[in-house]
């Protein structure tokens, strides 16, 4: 069988069909509230992620109950510091139950 020796080069050269516009912060996240918490928490808590202990990256602030789910927005006690990995694997783990909670609520409706 034949190698796809020509592939390599190409892939370099294709352009995105859509360009997608940077992504923006949420205003919260942006309010002197928040970013005095999150210097409270790192000032008591160390700059390190409270999940796998990573440090010397960013660090987030991490709604344990997410803010969408009814979580305090300004409680200390629900926020959780994460480097990128952990807080982006959480994330997803979160979007992916409430996709599954409207796809379960949305089987359950008559027609």
């Amino acid at each position: 069988m034949g190698r796809l020796t020509n592939i390599k080069p190409m892939v370099g050269k294709l352009k995105p069909l859509i360009a997608l516009p940077p992504k923006q912060a949420e205003p919260f996240y942006l309010s002197t509230d928040w970013r005095s918490l999150m210097a409270r928490i790192i000032a008591k808590r160390g700059r390190r992620c409270e999940e796998c202990g990573a440090t010397g990256g960013r660090i987030y602030g991490d709604h344990i109950i997410e803010r969408r789910d009814g979580g305090a927005d300004l409680d200390p006690t629900n926020i959780m510091l994460r480097c990128h990995g952990c807080h982006q694997r959480k994330t997803a783990k979160e979007r992916g139950k409430r996709a599954h909670a409207r796809t379960r609520a949305g089987s359950h409706q008559t027609g």
